[in-house]
């Protein structure tokens, strides 16, 4: 039977980037980067981390923080360990490095009964463990906010809304769902949803630091990469 209880955000970018039927993911880490973008927004929404007004966003734990979710509780523990002040990019980077992440997230969802796990094999060798979905409402309902939030001309879409349009644009995965003629016709209005004309400053500012944290570390590889080829 499926939670009633709200999904954490992390949780719904995996349902937005996993195959309904196959239960596999796309190729690339790109979604877990955003995964590790959901975990910190999700733990800034739940005022167990403060972002910092300074060019970095440094990431600081709020006092005696703490968190219904085995996995935001491991993040959040990973933050109150360190001994420095370290920003977004490096958080969302170390999150989306925490062991088994995907699939840790995804066993929380066949618990849940979202998805199903089966297990499938590489070249028919290697097995691997795949999450098809099992009940389609929960993702069939986020989708409908989505398209809700950037195709009309509501002023009512909620905060974690917008943080999954923002994080799913950061990565990519946002022309993976809607077409893109369609996004790009709509351009003005996710500019609006991101900048805070829709929802408030507050909003606004927490939604730049995670795509400025999401597009250092995709650019990483990418600079890292350069340099070893040059």
């Amino acid at each position: 039977m499926t939670t009633t209880q709200p999904l954490p955000l992390y949780e719904k970018v995996l349902l937005l980037a996993l195959d309904d039927k196959k239960g596999t993911t796309p190729t690339g880490d790109w979604f877990v980067t955003a995964m590790g973008g959901a975990i910190l927004a999700e733990l800034v929404l739940l005022g167990a981390l403060h972002l910092a007004d300074d060019n970095k966003k440094t990431v600081s734990v709020a006092p005696s923080a703490q968190v219904d979710d085995a996995l935001l509780n491991e993040a959040l523990d990973m933050v109150r360990a360190h001994k420095k002040l370290k920003a977004a990019s490096g958080w969302v980077m170390k999150f989306a490095r925490m062991s088994e992440l995907k699939n840790r997230a995804a066993r929380q969802l066949v618990a849940k009964g979202i998805l199903s796990e089966e297990v499938g094999t590489v070249l028919k060798i290697f097995k691997r463990p795949l999450f098809p979905e099992q009940d389609h409402g929960p993702e069939a309902a986020l989708l409908a906010r989505l398209e809700a939030a950037v195709f009309t001309d509501t002023e009512d879409v909620a905060q974690r809304t917008i943080i999954i349009l923002a994080l799913a644009q950061s990565v990519g995965l946002l022309e993976r769902i809607f077409d893109k003629k369609r996004l790009h016709d709509r351009r003005e209005r996710l500019q609006q949803l991101t900048t805070g004309l829709i929802v408030g400053k507050a909003t606004a500012e927490a939604v730049a630091a995670i795509q400025a944290a999401i597009f250092v570390c995709t650019m990483v590889p990418v600079i890292t990469s350069s340099a070893t080829t040059n």
